[in-house]
C-alpha cells in the first residue's frame, strides 16, 4: 500500500493495519521529510487520544492530514504509532 499526495509517496508498506476502513502505516514506512507535527488532538472512545501531523510537499501544506495513536487503549494496541491519512491523501494498492 502507498499513501500519496501531490505525487509524493508519504508512506509505503505491505504491512498496514486496517481499522475502521483506514490503512494505518507502520512508522518505519513513512518518508519523514513530508511531515510536521501538529498541536491538534482528538479523542476516540475505544482507541484513545490521536495526535496529528501536517503533510508538506513542495511547499504546500495539507493540515492535519495524518494521525496516529502514540498511547492507544488496549483494544487498539496493534496501531500504536502507526499513521493513517485523510484530507485528499490517496491510499493506493501496489
Amino acid at each position: 500500500m502507498r499513501a500519496v499526495w501531490k505525487h509524493a509517496v508519504l508512506a509505503e508498506s505491505n504491512a498496514t493495519r486496517v481499522v475502521e476502513g483506514n490503512h494505518y502505516f507502520p512508522p518505519e514506512s513513512l518518508s519523514p521529510q513530508f511531515f510536521e507535527e501538529s498541536d491538534t488532538r482528538t479523542h476516540c472512545g475505544w482507541k484513545g487520544e490521536a495526535c496529528y501531523r501536517h503533510v508538506v510537499v513542495g511547499g504546500e501544506r495539507n493540515a492535519d492530514a495524518a494521525w496516529y495513536y502514540p498511547a492507544p487503549k488496549p483494544a487498539a494496541a496493534e496501531i500504536k504509532d502507526h499513521v493513517a491519512f485523510w484530507h485528499g491523501v490517496e491510499i493506493l494498492e501496489d
